[in-house]
């Protein structure tokens, strides 16, 4: 089971504003914290590492975050409409468009997915795999 996830910032303001945007929707709390902030499951007992918390925050080694090359984090949403609010959600928050929300033809037949770049470069995914809604064949 995946514990959390931590993902690196300069500008914490600005990234705090981009996952909120995409994060509160899905259910996550935000909370900020002294280094960042952490967005959890609130009705989770002893919901700090985990599951699937997320942490946005400044690397512990005091440098610059960097971009991970071939890293991605990707959050599930409920329908292929809230891929969608996500997704604009996230541009307006300051996020850049990586691959606008719909099917590819190199995954399965109901993966609806939408592509974002954080504020730091970050690639992030929001899918939806509802079986009650239409597939790429549809």
């Amino acid at each position: 089971m995946l514990s959390y996830v931590r993902i690196g910032a300069n500008d914490i303001p600005f990234s705090r504003r981009f996952y909120a945007a995409i994060l509160v929707p899905l259910g996550y709390a935000r909370k900020d914290v002294p280094n960042g902030v952490e967005f959890t499951f609130p009705d989770v007992p002893g919901e700090a590492h985990g599951p699937a918390a997320v942490y946005v925050a400044k690397p512990y080694d005091g440098k610059a975050a960097t971009v991970g090359n071939g890293s991605m984090t990707a959050f599930q949403a409920e329908t292929q409409q809230m891929v969608r609010n996500l997704h604009a959600a996230g541009l307006e928050a300051g996020g850049s468009d990586e691959g606008a929300p719909g099917f590819r033809a190199d995954y399965g037949d109901r993966f609806y997915v939408g592509y974002l770049r954080d504020p730091l470069g970050n690639k992030v995914a929001i899918y939806s795999v509802n079986p009650a809604e239409g597939t790429r064949g549809d």
